[in-house]
């Protein structure tokens, strides 16, 4: 479901990828409605990268993309299945493994991508 990201969102977003410049796709043009696409798809070298950036969220931020997830409100429908586990073994370290699951539940009911 696409959603227009609020201050928190992009201060979020600008924690994880302090070199995001725009808040568009530079190959579509649209404006992000995710936080975790563009920073796995745009700013990350690769999925090491990527865990490396989410690693510099505070577990209140962490929570609150996991419950953006779980409500479907945040994509993980575009990111690299790397990138997905990377993130459900951090997420399973740093919350619970109970949290872990419902972001996995939540990747496998397909919700579509959206930047």
């Amino acid at each position: 479901m696409p959603r227009d990201l609020d201050e928190k969102d992009i201060a979020i977003l600008k924690k994880l990828a302090p070199e995001c410049g725009e808040l568009t796709c530079s190959g579509s043009g649209h404006m992000f409605h995710s936080i975790l696409p563009p920073v796995s798809n745009h700013f990350s070298e690769d999925s090491n990268d990527f865990i490396g950036r989410i690693s510099r969220l505070s577990d209140d931020e962490l929570t609150y993309i996991t419950d953006m997830i779980t409500k479907g409100e945040e994509s993980l429908g575009c990111l690299p299945v790397e990138d997905v586990e990377a993130l459900v073994h951090h997420v399973h370290d740093r919350l619970s493994p109970e949290i872990a699951k419902k972001v996995i539940d939540a990747y496998e009911s397909g919700y579509s991508c959206e930047h």
